[in-house]
């Protein structure tokens, strides 16, 4: 069964830019029949970097806003390129495949079956034919919505974050999890939300999960809550997508105003610590290399500054020369370094070596000009 999962994968064209989407039959033991499975891998792909898979339940039609939104968070730098994966679920299929017992509200039947088709029959063969990092995401709405939260209560979830779009919840589920993420030792993003048109029992029953949910003291846990306005719960999934993958792909983003404030500011570690943490954990999260961005770096400049944090101006002055290394910005900051430490001579002699270098950002020539006669006079 694999080989055959796996050679249906390989149909899947990895280079052309062209051919980036495709769906194909999977044949599934588990179900007992073929399911169309959609995928859709970034146009730059590279087998030799790793990618986050995002799993999408009733890709029939969620599938294209997920995509839609995830290549314009990537084009602009806030989320790193993903392998995106769906699974159709046409009219009343997620019913089927999320059934569970009514007494214990977990799954059984074609649900047990759906689970286990994802867990051992699907991601096995996408890992084998793709470069995966470890982070994996799952999305689902409604039935598929109260799914994707099984895969929680086992020992180690496959997925670490979960983008639940108005669940329709299987008895005490909601209860079942706010037990079981209080304690849960693995990294977990979870994304609940609703709109305020629908099911009232249902719309009542996530009110309560997001009450314990925000209550919960787990430093591995990491919730997000959102309640749409005159929103039914198809009009909550245009708005839940984007809101989603923003807030579980936050560590991604270039700091932001308030994070410069709220967090780097206020800290007690050195500022480039801050950094050298955000890239580090952006690697080891989403297995992806991101070149440090000039936004990012800028910002723990002026903190530096702001600070008087010598030790990570020291530290800046050396990545600068390394990540921009025909610029001015490497020579500048070590200059000014030696200039807040009183070295005169080197500082000079260091802004002169900038001097014959690009211009970057707000360092340009007359600007090094005027340190160097402020300097010698």
């Amino acid at each position: 069964m694999r080989l055959l999962c796996f050679y249906i994968l390989s149909l899947f064209p990895l280079m052309s830019s062209h051919a980036q989407l495709r769906e194909v039959p999977f044949d599934s033991e588990y179900l007992g029949e073929t399911r169309n499975v959609k995928i859709y891998i970034p146009e730059d792909y590279n087998p030799e970097q790793h990618y986050p898979l995002i799993l999408v339940l009733n890709a029939e039609y969620l599938f294209d806003i997920v995509i839609a939104n995830a290549k314009f968070y990537t084009s602009k730098g806030q989320m790193p390129p993903s392998i995106i994966v769906g699974i159709d679920q046409p009219n009343t299929q997620a019913l089927i495949d999320g059934n569970y017992d009514t007494e214990s509200g977990f799954p059984s039947g074609t649900g047990a079956d759906f689970f286990e088709f994802i867990g051992i029959e699907l991601l096995p063969s996408i890992e084998e034919k793709y470069a995966l990092a470890n982070f994996k995401m799952i999305v689902g709405h409604k039935a598929s919505a109260n799914f994707i939260n099984y895969f929680i209560f086992k020992e180690k979830p496959i997925f670490n974050a979960y983008a639940a779009v108005q669940p329709d919840f299987a008895p005490n589920i909601e209860k079942h999890l706010s037990t079981r993420l209080s304690d849960i030792g693995t990294t977990v993003f979870y994304y609940l939300a609703t709109g305020d048109i629908g099911n009232n029992k249902q719309i009542a029953r996530i009110q309560d999960l997001n009450t314990a949910a925000g209550e919960l003291q787990n430093e591995h846990f990491h919730y997000y809550f959102d309640s749409f306005e005159d929103a039914d719960d198809y009009a909550a999934v245009a708005s839940a997508i984007p809101r989603a993958l923003n807030r579980i792909f936050a560590v991604y983003r270039p700091i932001s105003p308030s994070e410069y404030q709220n967090e780097i500011l206020t800290s007690t570690e050195p500022v480039y610590d801050y950094l050298e943490r955000k890239y580090e954990n952006a690697v080891n999260l989403f297995g992806y290399n991101k070149a440090i961005n000039l936004n990012d770096f800028m910002a723990i400049y002026a903190a530096a500054l702001q600070k008087n944090d010598l030790n990570s101006l020291q530290e800046l002055g050396k990545l600068a020369q390394k990540e921009f290394p025909d610029t001015m910005l490497g020579y500048f900051i070590e200059a000014e370094h030696a200039e807040k430490n009183g070295d005169i001579k080197k500082a000079i002699r260091t802004y002169k070596k900038a001097f014959g270098m690009k211009e970057i950002d707000f360092i340009h020539k007359d600007l090094i000009m005027r340190r160097i006669e402020e300097l010698a006079n």
